[in-house]
């Protein structure tokens, strides 16, 4: 079975989010103790996110191999539902070994798709108490696996973005420009970290010009986790020269902290000259 989503689970943020506070809503109509959301890996169904009201029975990070997985029946039902009173009772369930460990009953579970229709994983509910789920219930449940839906495509969405606005130009052997553009959140701001520390390594980078003109201040917060960027580049012995601060990143007493400790230039042309390196117009 392939995986459709290069993702790991912890890092579906708006999921998880969005579906987090669904869960009351859900878990208060339908009267169960647990809602969870899974996602279909390779071999494995992993919990993304959960919700238990009284007791835990299912973690967040709770795997099974598909095989064994109340999920493999809801996936391949035609109509993308499973439900039983009691999951110890049931024909198809109690055979199984999660059924034992779980000790749960009361079951209930649709497909959770992206926007295009491609199987994610799914949207869940169970109890240990027997309950009888009616057909209001199953509609109700879908139109909430049909919300988390477009969570789906917001984080694969973000993820795509991500991964491909890295811009990183090479100006000359061991010299390049990191141009930081837009919002850099914490979980953006990892994925540029291991990038840009693989692109130093592979390429043999001496000096990081780094041009921050392009960077979005929200609600007045500099992104402190930046200067973990620049103290990783640091430690591997490649040189930060910091370019293109604005007027609102100066204005944080965060980055003022932070900037000073590494090589600050007005421009990208000072920061060249700075290396020794001079750019030549070709006649």
């Amino acid at each position: 079975m392939q995986n459709e989503y290069n993702l790991d689970s912890t890092e579906f943020y708006s999921l998880k989010t969005a579906s987090k506070r669904l869960f009351k809503l859900i878990t208060d109509r339908l009267k169960v103790n647990t809602a969870y959301v899974t996602k279909r890996g390779n071999n494995a169904m992993t919990v993304v996110s959960s919700y238990n009201e009284k007791e835990e029975i299912i973690p967040e990070g709770y795997a099974v191999e598909y095989s064994g997985t109340y999920c493999r029946l809801i996936i391949n039902n035609e109509k993308s539902v499973m439900h039983t009173a009691n999951l110890e009772h049931d024909e198809f369930t109690r055979q199984l070994e999660v059924t034992s460990q779980l000790k749960v009953k009361g079951f209930l579970g649709v497909s959770l798709m992206d926007t295009n229709g491609k199987i994610f994983g799914t949207l869940c509910v169970m109890d240990k108490e027997e309950k009888v789920f009616k057909e209001e219930d199953i509609t109700y449940l879908k139109s909430m696996a049909e919300i988390l839906s477009y969570m789906i495509e917001l984080d694969q969405t973000k993820y795509n973005m991500d991964f491909l606005s890295v811009p990183i130009v090479p100006i000359t052997k061991g010299i390049s420009i990191l141009t930081l553009q837009g919002v850099i959140d914490e979980r953006r701001a990892e994925n540029i970290i291991k990038q840009v520390l693989q692109y130093g390594a592979s390429n043999q980078i001496d000096y990081f010009i780094v041009d921050l003109s392009g960077l979005k201040i929200v609600d007045g917060y500099f992104p402190t986790i930046l200067g973990d960027l620049f103290q990783s580049i640091q430690l591997m012995g490649i040189e930060t020269i910091i370019t293109g601060v604005t007027p609102a990143i100066a204005h944080q007493e965060v980055a003022n902290e932070q900037l000073p400790r590494f090589k600050t230039v007005q421009n990208l042309e000072t920061a060249l000259d700075y290396i020794g390196f001079e750019l030549v117009e070709k006649i």
